[in-house]
C-alpha cells in the first residue's frame, strides 16, 4: 500500500520529446508526490524553436496519456503549455511542482512571481537527473542526436571500436533487402531516381549522408553536396577510371577508412563517428569496400538524418534514421562474427 500524498496538486511541465527513463523518473516523483498531477506539454510550436525533429504534440500526449493510465490512473490532466511558465504563476490550486537541476531556476522564478501576486509560493521536488550506462544525462537531445536508446543504452557498443565484425552468410538476402524508400530509374541515368528521391526533403533541416561513388558523383553533378560522403573508387567492385572518380574538391575535409568487403573495421566506424561531429561536408575515402557502411551510420548519425546509396539495375534508396531504423542495425550486428 502506497503512503498517502503529501500534496494536492503537482505541476510537471516539459517537452517530453522520445519517452524516456528520465521522464519516467520525473513523473513518478510526482505521482508519489500529489493526489492529483497536472503534465503542461510543450506546444508544436514552442517545441519546433527547439528541434525540427521533435515528435508532434498529439504523438507527445498520447504516450504520456498511456503512462497515466499504467500508473496513476484517474489522477493525471494533460494541458499545452504555450509559453515557458504556463500557468504556475497564477495557479490557485497547485501547491507543488517538480523540477531537474536545470530547471530549478526557472521553478525559483515563478515562485517569485506568485509571491507578487499574493499566492503561496509551490513546493519545488527537484529530481536529479538519470544516468546512462555510460555517466552521460539521459535526455531527449541525445537520442534525437543519436546517441543514445530510450533507455540510456549507447547504440555502439564499446567493442566494436576495437573488433573487426564479419558478415555471416546468412545475412547476405537480408542485407539486399532496402531498409528505406526505392526510388527506380535507368541506371545510364541516376539523375532520374535521385530527382525523385531528394523531391520534397529539407535538406536544411537534415544531413544528407550518401554511400557509393556513382551516387555521390550524381548528387555533385546536380550540384548537392551531401553532409558526409562515402566513396572506394569501384562500381559493382570494379575500379573506376580516372576521369569518373568522385571530385574530392567539393568536401572541405577529407577523412580514410580501410575496410575490407564484407566487414565492418573500428577504422570506418571511427571515420564515420568523426564525420558526424563536423560542421562542414566531410568525404570518407574507403580503402576496401563502403557497401555495409549504413549499418554504422544509422547508429551513428542523429535521428532525422538521410541516407543514400545506389541500387544496382533499379535506382536509388533513400532511408531516413529513425529510432525503429536504429533498432534494426543494432540487431543485424549481433549476427556478424569477430574475426
Amino acid at each position: 500500500m502506497e503512503p498517502p500524498q503529501p500534496f494536492s496538486c503537482c505541476l510537471v511541465g516539459g517537452t517530453f520529446d522520445r519517452f524516456h527513463a528520465g521522464h519516467r523518473l520525473l513523473l513518478d516523483a510526482a505521482q508519489k508526490s500529489a493526489k492529483r498531477i497536472e503534465i503542461h506539454v510543450t506546444s508544436d510550436p514552442m517545441a519546433d524553436a527547439k528541434s525540427s525533429f521533435i515528435q508532434a504534440f498529439e504523438t507527445r500526449r498520447e504516450i504520456l496519456l498511456q503512462w497515466a493510465e499504467s500508473h496513476a490512473p484517474g489522477r493525471v490532466t494533460i494541458h499545452m503549455l504555450n509559453d515557458a511558465m504556463g500557468p504556475a504563476p497564477v495557479h490557485q490550486h497547485a501547491d507543488c511542482i517538480v523540477a531537474t537541476p536545470e530547471t530549478r531556476g526557472q521553478c525559483e522564478s515563478i515562485n517569485a512571481v506568485r509571491t507578487s501576486n499574493g499566492l503561496a509560493p509551490l513546493n519545488i521536488i527537484e529530481v536529479a537527473h538519470m544516468e546512462d550506462v555510460e555517466g552521460g544525462i539521459i535526455s531527449s537531445s541525445r537520442i534525437r542526436n543519436g546517441h543514445i536508446d530510450l533507455q540510456g543504452h549507447p547504440w555502439i557498443e564499446s567493442r566494436y571500436r576495437e573488433q573487426t565484425l564479419l558478415m555471416h552468410p546468412r545475412l547476405d538476402q537480408e542485407l539486399k533487402t532496402p531498409m528505406g524508400v526505392l526510388f527506380e530509374g535507368p541506371e545510364d541515368a541516376p539523375e532520374v531516381a535521385m530527382f525523385a528521391a531528394l523531391e520534397g526533403l529539407d535538406l536544411s533541416t537534415m544531413a544528407l549522408i550518401a554511400v557509393g561513388d556513382v551516387t555521390v558523383a550524381t548528387l555533385l553533378n546536380m550540384d548537392y553536396v551531401p553532409d558526409i560522403a562515402l566513396i572506394d573508387g569501384q562500381t559493382k567492385r570494379t575500379p573506376l577510371a580516372e576521369e569518373e572518380q568522385v571530385d574530392g574538391s567539393r568536401f572541405p575535409s577529407h577523412l580514410r577508412a580501410v575496410n575490407p568487403a564484407g566487414q565492418l573495421t573500428p577504422s570506418l566506424l571511427a571515420a564515420i563517428e568523426q564525420a558526424c561531429k563536423m560542421e562542414t561536408p566531410a568525404l570518407i575515402d574507403v580503402e576496401g569496400e563502403e557497401d555495409l557502411a549504413p549499418l554504422y551510420i544509422h547508429l551513428v548519425a542523429p535521428i532525422g538524418s538521410q541516407i543514400i546509396y545506389g541500387q544496382p539495375g533499379k535506382g536509388v534508396v533513400l532511408q531516413q534514421t529513425t529510432l525503429k531504423t536504429k533498432e534494426r542495425c543494432r540487431h543485424l550486428l549481433g549476427f556478424f562474427e569477430v574475426v
